[in-house]
């Protein structure tokens, strides 16, 4: 059996009490023997960095005597997650030791914010890191305990340098690389695991930053093309991406392959295996990102390749469904012919912070509709509507919620005929109106807004058309 260099994320669930990461450390030992080299990229546990955000909060509003109760309860959990996870005495006190002077500091940081009633962006991202952090250094003693020599590692110390876009940052990929590999493969050549704490990076003048939503994802593919890795893991609670959300498709089947522009579509519209931004690196790298169920180590999950692969019996590979969405109209006959008017619209809702989902515009040009967050709704008609009525350009913008965003994906899509018509065929044998459709730019498949009351015989009609459920050959 050939050697492998394998980058295996864990998330929150993963790490969540002490037999669930003497389970990790267990999993890794088991790759190691086998002699692959192994780099473990850790979130904090399950439910830490909700805590924190909440932490901030109450300290931003001067709330002194619970800060103490935050201490210690956090102190707690993480040293009752330690003793559970590491079965060697000494490693055991040493890392008692760490957690506790973390949460020492994490006390101090809090102090400080509660004193000022005010939390900056640099001083949140330090808050938030302190999950990472504590829970890291369990993993390494955990693995440690076992006998596999291991090395905890924030994402500074791994060599991820980022610009100072606090709560967002950016990584500088080029040092990031070059940094990354030279530590992280020093690492691994000396037989050490290192164990990099997901989601933080460091500023290039040494401040503590995080890489936003879907940042631990992230770190593991940033570290997998800086040390040219064969695979990148990301375990979770799952047994991978599924044809169709298993609870309104119970026998929904769990893709064995996709290509990254057919996971980013998924992912996009509401597939929670990981965040878009957190494949780049690896697509850019060419190296293959699998998902596996921690839980289920058995099932090989499913593995994004470069390469596109149509199904045999259906263009179709998966479906999904973005709920808590709405749509927002903007009509006027002096729309038609006017350049620049859909980037007047899309530049208002960008300076107040709406991110746009989909986008439809009629062939006339006389409206265009596009999709956001049920939340941002009535802002967004509030600011288009000060910005634009009374321009001459718009008549009225109208808003309708209670929707959802129904997508179809699959490398077979592009280039099959008739499965536009076989969806809008199966749905309307459901009594189904569809309010609004559009075409992916990679036209690796296409969304429908639908009535959210529309949206399970919707999914069940579709599934049942394309035979989602066959297992793949």
């Amino acid at each position: 059996m050939s050697k492998m260099k394998y980058i295996m994320k864990f998330g929150g669930t993963a790490v969540a009490t002490g037999p669930r990461i003497r389970k990790v450390a267990k999993l890794i030992q088991t790759y190691r023997t086998q002699g692959h080299q192994v780099v473990a990229v850790v979130s904090a546990l399950d439910g830490v960095t909700e805590d924190l955000v909440m932490a901030a909060e109450r300290c931003q509003e001067g709330d002194g005597p619970f800060i103490e109760e935050f201490r210690n309860g956090i102190l707690s959990k993480h040293l009752g997650v330690a003793e559970g996870a590491v079965a060697d005495r000494r490693s055991l006190d040493e890392i008692k030791v760490d957690i506790t002077t973390k949460v020492a500091d994490l006390h101090k940081v809090l102090t400080g914010v509660a004193y000022v009633r005010e939390v900056s962006p640099r001083s949140k991202d330090n808050i938030l890191s302190f999950g990472e952090r504590l829970s890291t250094p369990i993993v390494a003693a955990a693995l440690s305990s076992l006998g596999v020599p291991a090395r905890s590692l924030t994402g500074g110390e791994a060599g991820i340098l980022t610009d100072s876009n606090f709560g967002e940052a950016h990584p500088l990929k080029g040092v990031t690389y070059a940094e990354v590999e030279r530590k992280v493969s020093s690492l691994l050549a000396e037989g050490v695991v290192p164990v990099v704490a997901g989601f933080i990076g460091e500023s290039q003048e040494g401040a503590i930053t995080t890489l936003g939503r879907g940042g631990s994802d992230y770190t593991a593919t940033l570290i997998g093309a800086a040390v040219s890795a064969d695979e990148v893991w990301i375990w979770t609670d799952v047994d991978g991406l599924m044809t169709c959300d298993p609870r309104i498709m119970p026998d929904s089947a769990v893709l064995q392959e996709l290509s990254f522009q057919e996971a980013v579509e998924m992912i996009v519209f509401g597939a929670k295996a990981m965040h878009p931004r957190a494949l780049e690196p690896a697509l850019e790298a060419g190296i293959p990102v699998r998902i596996r169920n921690v839980f289920n180590p058995k099932n090989p999950g499913t593995l994004i390749v470069k390469d596109q692969k149509v199904r045999a019996h259906s263009p179709v590979k998966a479906m999904t469904v973005a709920r808590n969405v709405g749509v927002v109209t903007v009509s006027g006959a002096g729309i038609v012919g006017v350049p620049g008017t859909a980037a007047k619209v899309f530049e208002i809702l960008g300076r107040n912070g709406i991110n746009i989902m989909m986008i439809s515009q009629s062939v006339s040009e006389a409206n265009i509709s596009f999709v956001i967050r049920d939340s941002v709704l009535e802002k967004a008609v509030s600011a288009l509507e000060i910005s634009l009525l009374g321009s001459g350009l718009i008549r009225e913008v109208t808003s309708e919620d209670g929707v959802c965003v129904v997508s179809v994906v699959g490398a077979g899509v592009k280039d099959t005929p008739g499965v536009a018509a076989r969806v809008f065929s199966a749905v309307a044998k459901k009594g189904v109106n569809v309010r609004m459709i559009a075409q992916g730019s990679s036209e690796m498949g296409f969304s429908l807004v639908v009535k959210e009351s529309d949206s399970t015989s919707s999914i069940q009609a579709i599934h049942a058309e394309f035979d989602l459920a066959r297992a793949e050959r």
